[in-house]
């Protein structure tokens, strides 16, 4: 039997409301065979882990341009640990600043992807990711 397509929530946490680069990263995401759910805009913490455990995703991917990470990060790392989901691998993409970067790493976040990261890099961190949980 073949293996199941990786699934990935991509979602906007926080008050953000621009969506197009999380759009374009779960197109690219789903162009590379995986399942993409995409929850959409202003998102809570507690609704992206919701979500990501009732959609039994290996991977969440959220888009902060808000500059909000800080506030919006932490609970959805605490959250998952909580929920003893805390196999599911969290990436992020948006402007965050490098000082900033290394404490969400340290705390859970597997990668941060900033302006000029392409989608190739995004799929293949999380392909290489995936296999490495395995």
């Amino acid at each position: 039997m073949a293996d199941k397509p990786l699934r990935v929530l991509v979602g906007k946490v926080g008050l953000d409301g621009h969506d197009r680069g999380a759009k374009v990263v779960a197109q690219a995401l789903r162009d590379a065979g995986m399942e993409v759910v995409y929850t959409g805009l202003r998102q809570t913490p507690e609704q992206i882990v919701e979500a990501a455990i009732q959609e039994d995703v290996q991977v969440i991917g959220l888009s902060i341009l808000s500059g909000a990470h800080m506030q919006l990060l932490p609970p959805v790392l605490e959250m998952l640990r909580e929920q003893d989901s805390s196999d599911i691998i969290v990436v992020v993409g948006g402007i965050i600043p490098r000082e900033d970067i290394v404490y969400l790493k340290e705390n859970g976040v597997a990668e941060v992807f900033t302006p000029g990261s392409t989608t190739v890099d995004i799929i293949n961190f999380i392909k290489e990711k995936v296999e490495q949980n395995k």
